[in-house]
């Protein structure tokens, strides 16, 4: 269906453009005390635009959520078979990783269960399913002799303290800037996981053009 003469794909794109300028806000401030004339300003937009594109701040909430839903479930289930290809997943799951610990922090997760808890449900299960992928992903590393015997579950744990890390008074106290953080994170996991013989196996040529990305992704949202 059109909007306006506008076609789908166009109109979600616009969607998508708004909603993003309004993640740092929710990120740090949460989105329960936000109305939608205070919207109205984040985006930059006339009211009668913002209410072309949602008809209610609840649906502005359920298209963030739907968002991280989709990005989550557009990681492939399917465990890699050769040695390389384990080092790519490796570093498309370090990149997913840094923008989830991102934007969905603990306290968006509490808003949105007191809130909207069917939303919530939705999103947790989405969680549970990707973090059951991961430690299949690791078990399946270990059983081949590529990954060291380590507890995925720790690892699950690790990528929550990149929020803290990637908060602006942390790097500014230790001196750090979020694509040395990024850098860093990296080749701890890769040095974490990978037995030492297999490190040759995983190409970091290709991972630095993505933390250029997330570092210019992280400094939009966080400054």
């Amino acid at each position: 269906m059109a909007h306006d003469n506008m076609t789908t794909e166009k109109f979600k794109q616009i969607q998508d453009r708004l909603i993003f300028k309004l993640l740092p806000t929710v990120r740090n401030s949460g989105f329960q005390t936000l109305r939608m004339d205070d919207i109205m300003k984040i985006m930059d937009i006339s009211r009668a635009t913002l209410y072309k594109y949602f008809p209610n701040k609840e649906d502005i909430f359920h298209k963030v959520t739907d968002g991280y839903v989709q990005y989550i479930e557009e990681m492939s289930t399917e465990l890699p078979k050769e040695e390389t290809r384990y080092a790519t997943q490796f570093q498309q799951i370090f990149e997913q990783s840094v923008s989830l610990a991102l934007l969905i922090t603990d306290d968006f997760l509490k808003e949105l269960q007191i809130t909207y808890p069917l939303m919530y449900k939705k999103l947790w299960e989405t969680i549970q399913i990707r973090e059951k992928q991961l430690l299949n992903f690791y078990n399946e590393g270990v059983q081949k002799g590529i990954f060291n015997e380590v507890n995925g579950r720790l690892l699950i744990l690790q990528d929550k303290m990149l929020f803290s890390m990637l908060d602006l008074k942390y790097l500014m106290k230790n001196h750090w800037t979020i694509e040395q953080v990024l850098l860093d994170f990296y080749k701890l996991r890769k040095i974490q996981l990978f037995k030492p013989e297999m490190l040759s196996t995983v190409d970091d040529s290709l991972i630095l053009p993505r933390v250029e990305y997330l570092t210019q992704k992280i400094s939009n949202i966080l400054l």
